[in-house]
């Protein structure tokens, strides 16, 4: 699949804010000794306590009167899918599929964040391993491959049928050779339902630790699973019981309603490794030391979070973006763009269909809505600015709609490449007023949501370009919000002059303040 990427990042180099920012590619991060954040590194195959045969052996072991007299069925199916095409992809998200790129029956000798099947062809997906229950319908179509039956005990009764089993469950993982991923405690600590905090430092307020919000915390030992969600101070509860060492990561598919996607090559939503914890739990805390990808990641997740639940909080409202929406994250990208190549914008018109042939599928269901370049970014506030942008964006989207995102877009692209390569040209050319009207509101939208969040001493940003976001800040400051200025939006509003009259007309009583802002910044 990666090499889909060179179809695609053209695509987003031409219609994106990208300034003169350059894709910066190189090895992936190697991290720790045994924990990286590029391509997992696998190790042999490993036996399968929770096999339906190694469940039924431990249990003859520990309970041999009750051997012949309890059966084990099996609980769920150990199996692969290959799906070939969006339809199918999709159709096993639907179906509540949880599948990882990695087999999980297998040694790892080095963590990271994605794999993909060396016997696979780079321009397809590749295998996704998924536990099922026994009853589960496959649906046609789709290929699937069954790898093991398997018995794996609830958790809410240990001692159903007078049999302990989590003590079997334990036996098991000492009779295949997995001893070692037991945790060395009393028989008291063996069994717990993970539990624990996600958080992250912003050194640019108080340094306190915060939670990374609304992030899948999923863990496993073997083919038992068990995920969370987060809660705005970043906390999570499984559950499921663990008696082993499960190992941890953090899945960049948000509670609220987005998924950051894009590692070294195209996946719905990222994966960063946290390495093995206790069955306990683990809690992690990030900063800006920590692996790059990580911290980024985090800062834009919770950005998100943020801001929708800033649309929620509005009123009047403040649509939220598209409920489906995928951020790409670059970080040798100076800045970033509200493509909004899922929803369909410039899709068909730039020609990817005809471009990609019946790769075209494929690649659409991993495209982004926003990107958000990172290059030069370091701290907490610069990435949480740069994604507030885009989320911004993202809003207004959705009450202006599609085809005046296709004029913007084009008005981009073509700047881009007749304008020296300047993202939002000069003002002058055709068109342009649509980038004037989004433009003013993402930077206003940007400053605003930075002092509320660090104070009012936060400096205004896009106050050099020849749009001028500083009516909408001067409008807020007279008491015009935010919220009433984003009423207004709407797919007819495509010029500075639109958007004048719209003001007074939906405002009466502002409109003196209204004509001082516009005749101030013209």
């Amino acid at each position: 699949m990666k090499n889909l990427i060179p179809f695609c990042l053209p695509l987003l180099l031409c219609c994106a804010c990208i300034g003169r920012g350059a894709l910066e590619t190189g090895r992936p991060d190697t991290g720790e000794a045994g924990l990286g954040h590029g391509m997992i590194v696998l190790g042999g195959q490993l036996d399968d306590p929770y096999s339906v045969e190694n469940m039924s052996e431990a249990l003859a072991a520990l309970y041999p009167t009750k051997a012949g007299r309890v059966v084990l069925p099996a609980t769920d199916l150990y199996v692969r899918f290959l799906p070939e095409n969006d339809a199918q992809w999709q159709r096993l998200r639907e179906l509540g599929v949880e599948m990882l790129d990695h087999p999980v029956d297998y040694e790892i000798l080095r963590e990271g964040d994605w794999y993909r099947d060396p016997s696979l062809p780079e321009d397809r997906i590749t295998w996704q391993y998924a536990v099922v229950p026994r009853d589960f319908r496959f649906p046609p179509g789709i290929r699937h491959e069954l790898l093991e039956e398997c018995y794996i005990p609830d958790g809410t009764a240990t001692k159903a049928d007078g049999v302990d089993w989590d003590a079997v469950e334990r036996e098991a993982f000492r009779r295949t050779g997995n001893e070692a991923l037991l945790p060395v405690s009393t028989r008291a600590e063996a069994s717990a339902k993970p539990q624990g905090r996600i958080s992250i430092v912003d050194t640019g307020r108080d340094g306190a630790p915060e939670g990374v919000k609304g992030v899948r915390v999923s863990c496993n030992t073997f083919v038992k699973f068990a995920y969370a969600y987060t809660d705005e101070d970043g906390r999570y509860a499984m559950t499921k019981s663990f008696s082993s060492r499960p190992r941890y990561r953090l899945v960049f598919k948000n509670s609220a309603g987005f998924e950051i996607g894009f590692n070294l090559l195209l996946t719905p939503a990222s994966v960063s490794t946290l390495g093995k914890g206790e069955a306990t739990g683990l809690d992690a805390e990030v900063t800006q030391d920590s692996e790059r990808k990580l911290f980024s990641r985090c800062v834009v997740n919770n950005a998100g979070y943020d801001y929708l639940q800033r649309c929620k909080k509005a009123d009047p409202a403040i649509k939220a973006p598209p409920s489906n929406l995928r951020i790409w994250l670059f970080q040798g990208l100076s800045t970033g763009c509200a493509v909004m190549m899922q929803q369909g914008v410039l899709f068909e018109d730039l020609g990817v269909k005809k471009l990609l042939g019946e790769y075209a599928d494929l690649l659409k269901m991993f495209l982004p809505d926003l990107t958000v370049g990172l290059k030069g970014l370091d701290s907490y506030r610069s990435i949480y600015a740069q994604a507030l942008h885009e989320f911004a964006h993202a809003s207004h989207f959705m009450l202006a709609g599609s085809d005046f995102w296709e004029h913007y877009a084009h008005f981009v692209v073509k700047s881009f490449v007749t304008s020296g390569f300047v993202t939002y040209g000069m003002g002058t050319e055709e068109d342009h007023g649509y980038c004037e009207v989004g433009e003013m509101w993402a930077y206003f939208c940007q400053t605003l949501l930075c002092r509320e969040r660090y104070g009012s001493d936060v400096p205004a940003y896009g106050l050099n370009h020849w749009f001028r976001p500083q009516i909408f800040l001067m409008l807020e400051e007279r008491g015009l919000g935010m919220e009433k200025i984003f009423q207004v939006l709407s797919s007819d509003v495509t010029d500075r002059e639109v958007l004048e009259k719209k003001l007074k007309s939906y405002y009466p009583e502002y409109k003196s303040v209204v004509n001082q802002a516009f005749a101030r910044y013209n």
